[in-house]
């Protein structure tokens, strides 16, 4: 049976066969030559070397010159590394110096993920505290949901209020279930300042964004992720998406206009007609808008009992005859 070839290794991973040979060429003092053909490693690493009297045999190298020889060639490979960084150094800091003239941040990256809820709220606060002039949010109904939503609106009340006595301005956009919510009304009692919110049907899941250059959204379904983006166009893009919402939105104020029914169909009631429209079932149209899936059964009813419907399939079909969508747009 032919011994397995002898794998590559470096000379600080020395293989169990090369290391017994080693010990024995220097407990021995000399080993024949064909006896290292199973470990040619220590004739490589200059661990052994032939015999000046007999070629034949191979003396091993004391240990703390092979020792003391490895490391100078090792001393001499970091030596080049090194330069090596000075040499990217320099070229980079000049790079860096050039990027700098041109107005860019350098220890700002793009985009960076966030993690856990402290590391994510540090984050907003740092840039809510260097903010001078507005923060534009969107805070669906499920965040309030949460005992995390909560304690996050107790952290966000100072600091948007740090924010509205810099002169900086607050606009938010919440669902239509919110408008009622103890906790939505008790943070507009208190804060003080040019600070507005409006509500649609639907809204967009959570977004912060800080004087149109740095942006907060999730990153996952359990608010333990965020991704912060400072990307330009990025942040253009949402900022138009968040006016664009905003146009579309009722002001929340108890003087707003209650918006009237249509043929006895509320408008709550028009914006599950749409959702059921697009075939949707009770769970998602609730979660769209903000409210829990028995409040949501109890609009799909009432809906049913106006337009005359026995059926799921016969109120589609009542839906679009009707036209309560076209009358509602």
């Amino acid at each position: 049976m032919r011994p397995a070839a002898h794998r590559e290794h470096g000379v600080e991973d020395l293989c169990a066969a090369g290391t017994r040979l080693y010990e024995r060429a220097l407990h021995e003092g000399r080993i024949p030559g064909p006896d290292a053909e199973a470990a040619p490693c220590l004739l490589d690493f200059g661990l052994l070397h032939p015999s000046v009297e007999d070629l034949h045999w191979l003396e091993p190298v004391p240990p703390a010159v092979a020792l003391h020889r490895l490391l100078r060639t090792s001393e001499a490979r970091i030596a080049e590394e090194r330069r090596r960084e000075a040499r990217l150094t320099e070229e980079f800091e000049r790079l860096m110096r050039v990027d700098s003239r041109r107005g860019a941040v350098a220890d700002a990256p793009a985009l960076r993920v966030l993690s856990g809820t402290a590391r994510i709220n540090g984050a907003i606060t740092e840039a809510m505290d260097e903010a001078r002039q507005e923060v534009l949010c969107v805070q669906p109904n499920t965040h309030y949901n949460t005992a995390r939503g909560a304690e996050a609106q107790v952290v966000a009340m100072s600091r948007d209020q740090a924010l509205l006595d810099r002169g900086g301005r607050i606009r938010t956009l919440y669902q239509h279930t919110q408008r009622h919510m103890p906790l939505v009304h008790a943070r507009y009692e208190q804060l003080r300042g040019d600070v507005e919110a409006r509500t649609l049907d639907e809204v967009t899941d959570r977004l912060i964004l800080v004087d149109r250059t740095v942006a907060f959204i999730p990153a996952g379904d359990d608010g333990l992720l965020a991704l912060e983006i400072r990307h330009p166009a990025v942040i253009s893009y949402l900022v138009t998406a968040f006016d664009r919402l905003w146009r579309l939105a009722t002001p929340m104020h108890p003087q707003a206009v209650r918006q009237p029914t249509l043929n006895g169909v509320t408008p709550r009631q028009r914006a599950i007609a749409a959702l059921l429209v697009e075939g949707h079932t009770d769970a998602v149209i609730a979660d769209r808008l903000g409210m829990n899936v028995r409040t949501a059964r109890v609009h799909i009813a009432k809906l049913a009992a106006t337009l005359g419907s026995d059926s799921r399939a016969q109120l589609g079909y009542l839906i679009g005859r009707s036209g309560i969508l076209d009358q509602g747009s």
